[in-house]
């Protein structure tokens, strides 16, 4: 039974998330979370949390079938605390070249493109495993006041991906990271929302430092660790 008077964040269900291990990093970090398909529970929610694996049109598409595009649209427009995962970051763009091209939710202008295969680098295209993420000169400041807060710049994250988002406005790149000889953006910060294309959920402790992070969000603390 949820504490009603904690606040409450619904991981959104679309047939294509990565859901036990979100849930399981919310219950560790003391989050109130539920995995919810319902537009009644994702509106109702203090925050919520877009998951996401595989491919981006099919992703659109279960979104699509399962009435979830609006209430994802109606929740940022809330200004209440939004994270985006993997999928769930490049959801959030204008626009996929993956598999031809599928339009995104289009809460942040931009496109998600693919890595090439940069035979000097000698990187496997998809990228798995462990990669660095580091902070933009001009993004100093902001690096403290993010779910990043108390992550020493140059951190390992977990990435499984072969696509990555190219945002218009650069001023709301979080984090960058670079593979198979191309720099991009790791993570993103406009506005309420949150979003990276590495897993915290699966990036041992300076994973749970975000969701440790991201509930002082939803909280309203004043400050983060």
């Amino acid at each position: 039974m949820f504490n009603m008077n904690s606040p409450i964040v619904s991981i959104i269900d679309y047939g294509m998330g990565n859901l036990f291990s979100v849930n399981q990093a919310c219950s560790h970090v003391g989050i109130q979370a539920r995995i919810t398909a319902k537009k009644e529970d994702i509106l109702n929610s203090d925050a919520a949390i877009l998951p996401g694996v595989g491919a981006f049109g099919d992703a659109m598409l279960n979104l699509e079938k399962l009435g979830l595009i609006s209430p994802i649209l109606d929740f940022v427009k809330s200004a209440k605390p939004f994270m985006g995962i993997c999928l769930g970051m490049q959801l959030l763009f204008s626009e996929s070249e993956e598999f031809g091209i599928h339009k995104g939710l289009n809460i942040i202008p931009g496109r998600v493109v693919r890595f090439t295969n940069n035979s000097k680098e000698k990187a496997k295209v998809p990228q798995v495993g462990w990669n660095r993420i580091s902070n933009p000169s001009s993004k100093r400041n902001l690096w403290q006041e993010s779910p990043l807060s108390g992550i020493n710049k140059g951190e390992f994250m977990y990435f499984v991906h072969s696509f990555y988002c190219i945002p218009e406005n650069k001023e709301i790149i979080l984090s960058n990271s670079k593979y198979s000889g191309t720099e991009y953006a790791s993570s993103i910060l406009v506005k309420n929302i949150f979003a990276s294309q590495f897993h915290p959920e699966k990036s041992g402790n300076c994973g749970l430092k975000i969701y440790k992070n991201f509930k002082k969000t939803i909280s309203k603390e004043d400050a983060y660790e």
